[in-house]
């Protein structure tokens, strides 16, 4: 028996990264999985490994939820899950971000998880209950430099997890939040997507890097917070909602003085 048993769940930003690693776990577990992306190529080539369904999202786009859940709904049925993981991010100083660059961040990170409560929620409901977790980050409950866009919306996203959780509560629908630090994805590590690039050794710079900032001493691995979102997906955290969750290797505890 799979902890996902029958269950429907959209994974966005699911062709690589932490999502990726959802995708598979959430697969292992017995979910049908729906895989939504820009990135065709590589969302349909997971997909087809997986005998899951592939669905192009832009998710700063309403159409294209419309068309998602359409494509689920025709597909399965029913929707049960939703993990909103799509987001970007870009480093600026706060006073240098060009206006363009803000909007971008907010409209990706910010109005795509808006509109996916908005959009799924209530096929959530249609289909008797279900959960939905929401990406946000360490940025989202403390602040960093030079990544103000991003942190303001990862900010939002815990304020819309705990309104989400507070309205949907009725309806059977759970609402929670990750918060991850440092993860070893495209992200954090851009030496992923190139070619010539050695990821051993970028995974271990990015180590020497966390080690004096991060208590366990290392960035962490997108599988690990494919776990944390498993948890909050499946019945093992019933009575858990409207929480964002830090998987950060204890970055946020303080700084040692040694």
């Amino acid at each position: 028996m799979g902890k996902l048993d029958g269950r429907v769940v959209i994974v966005t930003g699911a062709a690589r990264g932490q999502g990726e690693q959802e995708t598979r776990l959430f697969a292992e577990e017995g979910a049908k999985v729906v895989v939504a992306d820009v990135l065709d190529d590589q969302g349909e080539a997971l997909a087809k490994e997986l005998g899951a369904l592939y669905a192009h999202l832009d998710v700063s786009r309403e159409d294209d939820w419309r068309a998602a859940v359409a494509a689920a709904k025709g597909a399965y049925g029913r929707i049960d899950g939703l993990v909103n993981n799509a987001g970007i991010l870009r480093f600026n100083k706060l006073v240098n971000t060009p206006l363009e660059e803000f909007q971008q961040v907010v409209q990706v990170n910010q109005v795509g998880v808006f509109l996916g409560i908005k959009t799924v929620a209530p096929e959530i409901a249609e289909a008797g209950g279900g959960t939905i977790v929401n990406t946000a980050s360490y940025t989202g409950v403390t602040g960093m430099a030079y990544v103000g866009a991003y942190s303001a919306t990862k900010h939002a996203i815990v304020g819309l997890t705990r309104v989400a959780a507070l309205e949907l509560a009725g309806k059977g629908i759970r609402v929670n939040a990750v918060c991850p630090g440092a993860i070893d994805t495209a992200m954090t590590n851009p030496a992923q997507l190139d070619p010539n690039a050695d990821p051993v050794k970028a995974a271990e710079g990015l180590d020497a890097y966390y080690r004096k900032l991060v208590p366990l001493g290392r960035v962490g691995k997108p599988e690990e917070v494919a776990r944390l979102a498993l948890f909050l997906t499946c019945d093992d955290s019933s009575y858990i909602t409207g929480q964002p969750f830090v998987i950060d290797g204890g970055w946020l505890a303080g700084v040692s003085a040694l």
